[in-house]
């Protein structure tokens, strides 16, 4: 007899475990090397993780197949992580400006509700990183989104901001006096 084969059923150990970082493709460029005989042509991905809660790492992979450059940018950004100051407001506390070679990005905070104002990369890692409410412009010509990418990482690096910690207040209690306990002289 021919078995029941339904999608439900199926066996439910092979299902996907949830993952930790969002990850989004920043581009993909075939490169080549010059060989004798010709070029060898390889690709180079970079791509953007982030968990939308304050952790965020740019990486950039390099193989002769897509899946594979892709697999070792991903590796690459979970070794680069680092953690984006995040206001509880979801923005950033102050303006701030970062570099990377010919790359300059602007970020500023915004007033609730806006959302994210950027282009390219930057929005993609304001997005992974969790801010709601960000204003950013790329300040130079350069369209290179690799180094765009690394320089709103190093904006993000500049900030110096340190969460206000939530614990709930603790009430005092009356503190009852110490007696005072004499020592006897013998």
């Amino acid at each position: 007899m021919a078995k029941n084969r339904n999608k439900n059923s199926q066996n439910t150990q092979y299902q996907r475990e949830p993952q930790e970082f969002e990850q989004r493709v920043l581009d993909i460029a075939r490169v080549a090397r010059v060989v004798a005989g010709g070029r060898r042509f390889n690709f180079r991905t970079t791509v953007a993780i982030g968990d939308q809660k304050g952790r965020v790492g740019v990486g950039v992979g390099k193989g002769s197949d897509v899946s594979i450059s892709m697999g070792k940018a991903t590796r690459n950004a979970k070794k680069n992580i680092m953690y984006a100051p995040i206001t509880p407001e979801g923005t950033l506390p102050y303006e701030v400006t970062g570099k990377q070679t010919g790359s300059k990005v602007f970020l500023k905070p915004a007033p609730s509700g806006t959302g994210i104002i950027a282009g390219g990369p930057v929005r993609v890692i304001c997005d992974l990183a969790g801010y709601k409410d960000v204003v950013a412009k790329i300040l130079s010509r350069s369209t290179n989104k690799l180094n765009i990418a690394v320089a709103t990482i190093n904006a993000l690096k500049a900030v110096d901001y340190e969460q206000p910690k939530t614990e709930p207040k603790k009430v005092k209690k009356e503190e009852k006096p110490k007696a005072k306990v004499e020592k006897a002289n013998k």
